[in-house]
Formats: structure tokens, sequence, C-alpha cells
């Protein structure tokens, strides 16, 4: 549990953990990280491109020994340094396997988990997910990121997994954070809750979108909303942020104050969006509404900025 940027009530969301001292200073030092790579505690986090990949058992180890993760195909020249854990020095570093998850599933020395399933499931400590976080992120900029945007060479990993350098031309590739938006709109005592078609039946959430070129936060948060729902976004305020990744992004959480009323959804991005008194919301957070809407899990920024607005009131 963190406080809220106001200091008002603890939040829950997840990812926000992440206690790993990441050495940056270090990164170029091969030396010293081919000595903690080989340490005997330490931990490689393994995933495959949609999943997250642990040794069999009722706990989760986060990762795997480094014997383990390379018979299960892990190459270690693309090993991710994530960091130090502060209370005992156990390093721990992450990578990819060249294996889907229908050619894992059926060894028993392994288990497939989705890390939003994780989350939800309070299946790990913060400092944990925070680190399976970081791992994610990473792993899936080096999956998708492996040839050079400039000239289609193959790139090469450099700085601990925190740049990939071409060969060819030379030109140098760093990982990136995507920023999206995220907004709780409101009208008084109502709220502007969005459906899109990709949540579960029934979920009724904040309306967001990424982050272009050139904008503010609260230049984005005004646009998005204008293209999502017709409506005009007055003043915006920076609440809280998380980091969320699937696959790498930074969620800039906002509220803003409308200054138009009337609803027009014309794009495909919702497929409903509506008002939401706050007794109606208080129905989606318990569990009484009479559809059976309700409002996104506690482990995301969402569920943050809708009872963070709800408990003003009550």
């Amino acid at each position: 549990m963190r406080s809220s940027a106001a200091g008002l009530r603890a939040m829950e969301m997840s990812f926000l953990g992440n206690t790993l001292d990441r050495q940056s200073t270090r990164r170029s030092e091969s030396s010293y990280l081919d000595e903690l790579l080989n340490k005997p505690d330490t931990q490689v986090i393994l995933s495959t491109d949609k999943t997250l990949v642990f040794p069999a058992g009722e706990v989760f180890p986060v990762g795997h020994d480094l014997n383990s993760a390379k018979a299960l195909g892990a190459d270690p020249a693309e090993m991710v340094f994530l960091g130090l854990r502060p209370e005992n020095g156990q390093a721990l570093f992450a990578t990819t396997l060249p294996h889907s998850d229908e050619e894992l599933a059926d060894r028993s020395d392994i288990q497939i988990e989705d890390l939003r399933n994780l989350a939800l499931r309070n299946a790990l400590c913060e400092q944990d997910l925070g680190a399976l976080a970081q791992a994610r992120a990473l792993i899936h900029w080096h999956r998708t990121h492996s040839h050079c945007s400039r000239c289609g060479e193959k790139t090469q990993m450099a700085e601990a997994g925190y740049r990939r350098d071409c060969p060819s031309c030379g030109a140098p590739h760093f990982p990136r954070t995507d920023p999206c938006v995220i907004m709780l709109i409101t009208d008084g005592d109502r709220a502007l809750l969005g459906r899109p078609a990709r949540l579960p039946e029934g979920v009724y959430t904040t309306l967001a979108g990424f982050m272009e070129p050139g904008e503010t936060i609260e230049q984005a948060v005004r646009r998005e909303t204008l293209e999502e729902s017709g409506i005009i976004v007055g003043d915006v305020r920076l609440i809280s942020n998380q980091p969320w990744p699937f696959p790498a992004n930074l969620m800039l959480g906002c509220v803003g104050i409308a200054t138009s009323r009337d609803i027009e959804i014309e794009d495909d991005e919702l497929e409903d969006c509506k008002w939401c008194d706050r007794a109606e919301v208080l129905q989606m957070t318990d569990g009484t509404h009479p559809e059976g809407h309700r409002i996104p899990p506690s482990i995301s920024i969402a569920y943050e900025l809708i009872i963070g607005w709800l408990e003003e009131k009550t």
C-alpha cells in the first residue's frame, strides 16, 4: 500500500514496489556483470513473448538459477541485468526464451504465468511484482528490437541490456517507455466512464490514450478525451503515475474538469461511454449495479482514480 499524491488515502496499484539497486553506473563493467551472473544465488527471470516462466512449485521463486535458465534455452549473452536486492545483494537478471508457451506447456519442471494474473491474485510481494514489471518491459524491447531500425543489421546487447548497438552502421538503440495519459473526467458529482470492447463484460473504466510527440500531459488528456467521447476538458491535474508493463508503458493518472456535457462517440475505441453519478459508481464498486457494471480491479491506476474521486464525498 502506498500513499496517494494528495496523502489522503492508501494506493493499492501494482508494480510500484521495485526496490532493486540498478547499479546503473556499472553496466559497462563486463567482469563485474559476469561475476554477478555466476554467483550461486543469482536469479534469472525468464519470459516467452507472452508470459513469464517460473520453476515449478507452489511458492514462486522470482527466477531460475543460471544453469536451469541455460538448460531451458536462455542465452547468457542476452541476459539483462536488473539490479541487486537491497536487503541481501542478490543479483537479478532477465532474458527471453526461444520457445512459445505451447512448446513449454507439457514440461513438469516449470510453470507459465501471466504477470497481470499474478498481480490480480496477489501471488507475489510488491518488490517482486515491481522487478517482474521491469523485466517484462525490457524483455519485450529486446524481442522486438533485435535489428537496427536504420540499416536492418542484427544488433548486439550493450550496457547490461540497456542499449543495443548496430555493428554495421554504429547506431545505438535504447529501451523505450511509452507514456499514456489515463484520466477521470468529472462534472460536479458525475464521472465520465467508458467501455472499450477489449475489457471483460460489464467493466467501465476511465478514458486513456498514448501521448503524442510535442504534447504536454494536459494537452494529451484534452485531445484523447475529445477524440473518444466528444467531451471538452478544461483544468487538468496530474495525480499519480504507474509503470504498466503491457508491454512497456508509464501511466500518467490525471483528473480533468469537463466544460461540455454531451457525449459523442465518433471512433471505434469505445463501445459505450456515460456519465455516472456517485450512487451508480458505488453500485459498481460494491457489486449491486442492476446491469452488472463494475470498475477495473485494484491493481490499476484507473481504480485508484475512481475510488479517490468517490471517497472525496463519502
